[in-house]
């Protein structure tokens, strides 16, 4: 039971931070209604191996460092409002043209570059992120989970972000499906969001 707790844990603790709206999920749904669920899920796996390299930079103590570095962070919110503000001007292009014949990788480079400057995903890490490295009681959607298999708990964080850019591309394609209109208002949608990111850091930066 003990165990089926703490991948319990680990699959709440990645929801939490897949599922929230930002940049990356804006990312993910542009990628979803212009290209397919193929591209989406791309793009998802693009934010998840950011979080996998995060995580093994979190455990060799450079996320810590990363807290102690003020003008680091801010080169990181810089370049990655720069990205992110590029990246709204390619959505709301794609939206007015209609879907971009891209090659297969680039919704994995875009998600993957802006997830490794995204202060929002190093922030997590910073707080919540913490408790894959130091197990024991593990907090996500407001609920408190007494781990006691670390492992077990790393398993479950990604299977549970697995769950959502495999199931998020889905509901978005069936959507699409229903609602002709849904490509033009999903790939105008992200731009808005992506430049709000952006913008936002930075403001923050500077």
């Amino acid at each position: 039971m003990s165990d089926l707790v703490s991948i319990v844990a680990g699959v709440a603790l990645g929801l939490s931070l897949a599922a929230p709206p930002g940049p990356m999920n804006a990312l993910i749904a542009q990628e979803s209604v212009t290209r397919g669920w193929r591209a989406g899920f791309r793009a998802g796996l693009g934010a998840m191996s950011a979080d996998a390299c995060f995580f093994v930079l979190a455990y060799g103590g450079v996320v810590a460092f990363l807290r102690r570095a003020p003008t680091v962070q801010a080169a990181m919110k810089a370049i990655g409002g720069l990205l992110l503000c590029y990246f709204a001007y390619g959505a709301a292009k794609s939206a007015r043209e209609g879907a971009a014949h891209t090659e297969a990788g680039a919704g994995f480079r875009k998600t993957f570059l802006a997830a490794l400057t995204n202060p929002m995903q190093v922030i997590w890490w910073l707080t919540a992120g913490v408790a894959l490295l130091d197990p024991g009681t593990v907090s996500a959607f407001g609920y408190a989970f007494g781990v006691t298999n670390g492992a077990l708990t790393v398993f479950g964080f990604f299977c549970g972000i697995l769950v959502w850019i495999t199931g998020f591309p889905v509901l978005l394609r069936v959507a699409g499906e229903a609602v002709d209109t849904l490509e033009r208002v999903v790939g105008y949608a992200s731009a808005v969001v992506l430049c709000v990111f952006g913008v936002w850091f930075l403001v923050d930066a500077l």
